[in-house]
């Protein structure tokens, strides 16, 4: 597992992009698949950067692993860690999204888009931090 430890901060943004692309550089993910991944780790990096440690900054932490089943599913999996205030996002109702733009309540589309678009998202809060890991199937080589 690749890790980086980081001050979580919006300025640091590039950086986490930085290893991510590094992170997967190695990965036969088709692009759809990282331009997922990418948005999804720019939504929880940016909550991190916004509400963990707020009004302070602290570190965020970031593991990325690839997980080969040896035939021809590949599985990236993304760790998220602070020591913020302990918050579960996936405890919140998912937003309607069938409602119109004037009768939906601000926030929570972030996290749903997570949630939707990953193939397993799970929170703990363990050993006095926060731990949201998402996981992405794929199969190799495709396009």
């Amino acid at each position: 597992m690749r890790e980086l430890k980081i001050e979580a901060t919006i300025e640091n943004l590039s950086k986490v992009f930085t290893f991510l692309q590094e992170s997967l550089e190695h990965c036969d993910a088709p692009p759809k698949v990282k331009r997922q991944i990418k948005l999804c780790v720019e939504e929880i990096y940016m909550n991190i950067t916004h509400y963990a440690y707020n009004p302070e900054t602290g570190i965020a932490k970031i593991g990325v692993e690839l997980k080969d089943d040896g035939k021809d599913q590949e599985r990236i999996v993304i760790s998220f860690a602070d020591k913020g205030k302990p918050y579960d996002p996936l405890a919140k109702q998912d937003p309607d999204i069938n409602l119109s733009l004037d009768d939906r309540p601000i926030g929570g589309l972030g996290i749903y888009l997570v949630k939707t678009t990953m193939d397993n998202v799970a929170y703990e809060h363990k050993d006095g931090q926060n731990v949201l890991t998402i996981e992405k199937d794929f199969e190799k080589n495709a396009k």
